[in-house]
C-alpha cells in the first residue's frame, strides 16, 4: 500500500479571505478539532481509507475524500435532490427540477434534522464540514451553485441508489401538461418509450453458501453496474466500532454497498412497486379547489414553486403553482385527469437504516436494520461471516386492495384504492439459507434467485414483484447452479466476468435457420454467407479480438428495435419474453435484412465489416465529457448487459455515426 497520507489539519488551513463566503471563528474552530482527528490514507489504486476517532470523524474524512476526486459530482448530485440542477443547465433541466421540488421537502429535511438522534445529528453536521472545509482549503475550486453545505443536505438523499426517486411512472410531458413553462419550447428529457426496457443497465448480486465454496465461507460477490462519474471506492473506520469497505455515492455519508467485519450487503435496483399515482376528481367551489374522496370533498392546497435556472451569463426564473391533495403532490396532468403520487422517498428512518446496516454484526442484526423498512428502489443480496446468505426483493412496499391494478393510476376518489399500512420483513418476498446454496439476483425476477428454493409467485401480489426474466439472470442462474467448491477467485474469473451472451441463444438459431432456408438464387444467400458461417461457429462469448462479436452485437442492437413497447409498466423488464416475442413476430426477411444493414453499417464506418469488436468497442474516459478518436482508447472485449454480459460494458454511437442503439436520441459514448 502507498502511505501517502493526507493528515487533515489546521496549519493547511489557507487565508480566510479565500473562503467562497463569510465563515465565523466558531466554525473554524469545529474544523480544526474534527481534522486533527482524521487520517486518509490513499493506496496505489488511490482508493482513499479513512480513518477517525468517532464516527462522526470518519463521515467528515469520507466526504472530504470524495471532494478530493470530484467536487462536480458532490455538488450535482445535491443539486439534483434540491431541485436545483437549472441552475447549473439551464433550462433544459427545469422539469427535472419541477418533479424533485414536489417530491422531496426541503422543509421536511429540515425538520427531520432538528428531530434527528444526537448520534446521526453529529453526522450530518460533520458531513457538512467535510465538504465545506474542503472548499476552505481549496479557494481555486470554484463551485456552480451551492458555496456552503447545509447538514440537512443528507436528509434529501437517503439512499444511495442511482434509481433512488419513485414517481410512480410519471412522466415528463405530464408535468407538462399541467405544469407549462411561460417559454413552451424549454426542452425537456422524455424517452421514446418509456415502458421499453432495452437501455443496457442494471447490477448483479451473488451470494454462495459455505456448502459451494471451498473454503467453507460464504462469498458475496457486488458488482452494481453505475455510469461513470456515479460512486467511489471507500473505506471508513472508527474507534466507535465502524469498519465499512464499499461503493459511496457522491455527496452521501455511507458506504451504500460493501461489507464490514461480519457481514457483506449487495444492492440491485428492483420494480416492487412502491410509488402509485393517482387519479383525482376536482371540484372548483368558488375560487377554492377540492377533490372528491368518497362522500366528502378535500380542499386541494397550493403551493408556488419558483425555479432559477442559468440562461447565459444570467439567470431566470419560473414560476409554478403547483397542487397537493390528500394522497400528495399533483405530479401532472394525463388525458385531462389530475395524477397525484403517494410515495415514500426520503425519510429520517431511511437515512438511519443507510447508516446502520453498515455497522451489523451479522443476519439477525442486519435484520433488525431491514426491519426498519424505508428503502423504496433496491433489492439486498446479503451475506456473514457465520455462513448465512439472504436476499430480500425491496424492502417498503405498501400494502394494497387487489382487486385494483396499480401498474397505472388508481382512481383516488375512493379510499378502497389508498394503501393500507405496509408489509412486515417477512412477509415480503425473500429468501433465506436457501437449500441451494446460492443466490443471484441481475436486477432480475426473483423467482429465479435460489434455483428451486426460489420463492413461488402465486404466493405475492404481482405488485409486490412484477420484475421479468433478463439475460443476466439466464447466465447467472445457470454459472451458480453448477459450480462447486467455488473460491474468491473463481467467483470472480467463471462467473462475475463470464462474456457469454445467453441472449443470441435465442435469436442467433432463428436468424441461421433463415439463412439456410433462402432459395441458393437469393441475393442475400452469397452476401450473408461469411457472416453467417461467423456467427454459427461463434461461441456467443464477447471478445475485443472477435468479428463475430461485433457482428452479433451490432445486429441485437438492431432486432432488439423491433421489440414492441409494452402499455403495461409492469411488463417493462420482461426482456427475455419482449425478445422472444419479436422473433415470433417479425419474418426470416426482414431479421435477414437487418443482418445486412448492419454489415452495410459496419463497412460505412470502418471500411469493412470484417472489424473486430475491440475496435468498435472502446474506453476512454475524458474529464471534460468530449470524446475523441484521435486520443487514446482501449479495446474493451464486454457488451452491455442486455445481451447477458455479467460484466457490462455499454457504448454508444459518437461524433454523427449512425446510431443503432434503442431509445437514444442522441448519439454517445459511455459505460456502466
Amino acid at each position: 500500500m502507498n502511505r501517502t497520507c493526507l493528515k487533515i489539519s489546521f496549519f493547511l488551513f489557507l487565508p480566510l479571505l479565500s473562503f467562497s463566503q463569510p465563515i465565523s471563528q466558531q466554525e473554524i474552530d469545529r474544523y480544526k478539532a474534527e481534522a486533527q482527528r482524521v487520517t486518509i490514507i490513499r493506496d496505489n489504486w488511490f482508493v482513499p481509507h479513512i480513518y477517525g476517532k468517532t464516527d462522526a470523524d470518519a463521515v467528515f474524512g469520507l466526504l472530504y475524500a470524495q471532494c478530493e476526486e470530484s467536487f462536480k459530482k458532490v455538488e450535482e448530485n445535491n443539486l439534483e435532490m434540491l431541485g436545483r440542477l437549472s441552475e447549473m443547465y439551464g433550462e433544459s433541466r427545469l422539469y427535472d427540477d419541477l418533479e424533485m421540488r414536489l417530491i422531496y421537502d426541503t422543509a421536511a429535511a429540515k425538520r427531520d434534522y432538528e428531530n434527528s438522534p444526537v448520534w446521526l445529528k453529529k453526522l450530518l453536521d460533520a458531513a457538512a464540514d467535510g465538504v465545506n472545509y474542503y472548499l476552505y482549503k481549496h479557494p481555486e475550486v470554484k463551485p456552480a451553485v451551492l458555496t456552503h453545505f447545509e447538514p440537512w443536505f443528507a436528509l434529501m438523499r437517503t439512499n444511495g441508489s442511482i434509481s433512488a426517486t419513485q414517481n410512480g411512472g410519471i412522466s415528463l410531458q405530464d408535468m407538462k401538461n399541467l405544469y407549462p413553462a411561460k417559454d413552451s419550447s424549454v426542452a425537456f428529457r422524455e424517452k421514446e418509450n418509456p415502458y421499453i426496457n432495452n437501455d443496457p443497465m442494471g447490477s448483479n448480486g451473488f451470494a454462495v453458501a459455505p456448502q459451494k465454496t471451498a473454503s467453507k465461507n460464504a462469498i458475496l460477490y457486488i458488482n452494481p453496474h453505475v455510469t461513470f462519474y456515479y460512486r467511489s471506492e471507500m473505506q471508513m473506520a472508527s474507534e466507535e466500532g465502524l469498519n465499512a469497505y464499499g461503493a459511496v455515492t457522491w455527496g452521501t455519508l455511507f458506504i451504500f454497498q460493501g461489507f464490514n467485519q461480519y457481514c457483506g450487503w449487495m444492492h440491485t435496483s428492483g420494480e416492487a412497486d412502491v410509488a402509485d399515482l393517482f387519479t383525482e376528481k376536482i371540484v372548483k367551489r368558488g375560487d377554492s379547489l377540492y377533490t372528491q374522496y368518497d362522500e366528502h370533498l378535500l380542499p386541494v392546497t397550493a403551493k408556488t414553486i419558483t425555479i432559477r435556472y442559468k440562461k447565459g451569463d444570467d439567470f431566470g426564473e419560473q414560476t409554478f403553482t403547483t397542487y397537493h391533495t390528500i394522497h400528495g403532490p399533483v405530479m401532472g396532468s394525463r388525458n385531462g385527469q389530475w395524477l397525484s403520487l403517494r410515495e415514500n422517498n426520503r425519510s429520517l428512518p431511511a437515512l438511519e437504516q443507510s447508516w446502520l446496516r453498515t455497522k451489523a454484526k451479522g443476519f439477525e442484526e442486519f435484520k433488525q436494520v431491514m426491519n426498519l423498512r424505508s428503502n423504496t428502489s433496491d433489492n439486498t443480496v446479503f451475506a456473514d461471516y457465520k455462513g448465512n446468505i439472504a436476499y430480500w426483493h425491496g424492502n417498503f412496499v405498501p400494502r394494497r386492495n387487489t382487486k385494483y391494478d396499480y401498474s397505472l393510476p388508481v382512481d383516488g376518489s375512493t379510499s378502497a384504492t389508498d394503501w393500507n399500512g405496509m408489509y412486515a420483513l417477512d412477509s415480503i418476498v425473500h429468501v433465506y439459507i436457501p437449500a441451494t446454496g446460492y443466490i443471484q439476483n441481475c436486477n432480475s425476477t426473483p423467482f429465479t434467485v435460489s434455483g428451486s428454493s426460489s420463492p413461488k409467485p402465486e404466493n405475492y401480489p404481482i405488485y409486490m414483484a412484477p420484475d421479468g426474466e433478463n439475460y443476466r439472470g439466464v447466465t447467472a442462474a445457470r454459472l451458480l447452479s453448477n459450480a462447486n467448491n467455488i473460491t474468491v477467485e473463481s467467483m470472480i474469473k467463471n462467473i462475475g466476468y463470464n462474456n457469454y451472451l445467453a441472449l443470441f441463444d435465442d435469436l442467433l438459431p432463428a436468424l441461421i435457420k433463415d439463412y439456410n432456408n433462402l432459395p441458393q438464387n437469393d441475393s442475400l444467400k452469397q452476401s450473408l454467407s461469411e457472416a453467417i458461417t461467423l456467427l454459427n461457429n461463434w461461441n456467443k462469448a464477447a471478445a475485443d479480438t472477435s468479428v463475430a462479436s461485433t457482428i452479433a452485437i451490432e445486429f441485437g442492437y438492431r432486432f432488439l428495435q423491433t421489440t414492441s413497447p409494452v402499455t403495461n409498466p409492469y411488463n417493462a423488464t420482461h426482456l427475455v419474453e419482449q425478445l422472444r416475442a419479436a422473433i415470433q413476430h417479425t419474418t426470416a426477411q426482414e431479421r435477414l435484412q437487418l443482418l445486412s444493414e448492419t454489415l452495410k453499417d459496419l463497412s460505412n464506418r470502418f471500411g469493412t465489416w470484417r472489424t473486430a469488436w475491440g475496435n468498435v468497442n472502446r474506453y476512454q474516459r475524458p474529464a471534460d465529457g468530449v470524446f475523441d478518436d484521435a486520443k487514446p482508447s482501449m479495446a474493451v472485449g464486454f457488451a452491455a448487459s442486455n445481451f447477458g454480459s455479467i460484466p457490462a460494458f455499454a457504448h454508444r454511437c459518437w461524433r454523427g455515426i449512425k446510431c443503432v442503439h434503442p431509445a437514444k436520441k442522441q448519439c454517445r459514448l459511455a459505460a456502466e
